[in-house]
């Protein structure tokens, strides 16, 4: 998240702390810290959390080719924002799955403890990455700001 590969920065040391915290939320997302046990539940997705996903997924997998890392994660942290305000009671396997597939990139180790405790037998390393639908990329409603004099 310190910018793009191309720009030349010192490292930071406090810059750490924030990827940290992301990469906490996203665990306690999938596992509760008490127990230890999975969170997810098998449930239908909304048209606004399919929404997020799949624009999610596009912008991430564009970020990747691009080899820009630091607005994947942006993507990565708005997304896990979001799953974390609407599901209180569990998100569902089919938002948090693709969420572990497009982090391992970036945090291996973590993604594939995730993914091997959401019940996948095989490493995620040898899975698909996620596909965009592009009918989730457009908006249904769009509004237009008018002023009159």
């Amino acid at each position: 998240s310190m910018g793009p590969l191309e720009a030349s920065r010192p490292w930071a040391t406090k810059d750490v702390v924030g990827a940290h915290r992301f990469l906490q939320r996203v665990w306690r997302l999938v596992i509760d810290e008490d127990s230890g046990d999975t969170l997810v539940v098998d449930a239908e997705l909304t048209g606004e959390t399919l929404r997020a996903l799949h624009r999610t997924i596009d912008g991430v997998s564009e970020d990747y080719v691009a080899l820009r890392n630091n607005t994947a994660v942006a993507k990565l942290i708005e997304y896990t924002n979001y799953l974390t305000k609407q599901y209180r009671d569990g998100v569902p396997r089919a938002a948090v799955e693709p969420l572990v597939l497009m982090l391992a990139p970036l945090a291996p180790h973590l993604a594939e403890e995730l993914w091997l405790r959401l019940g996948h037998a095989t490493s995620l390393a040898h899975g698909p990455f996620p596909v965009a639908d592009p009918a989730y990329l457009v908006d249904d409603t769009v509004e237009y700001p008018v002023q009159v004099n």
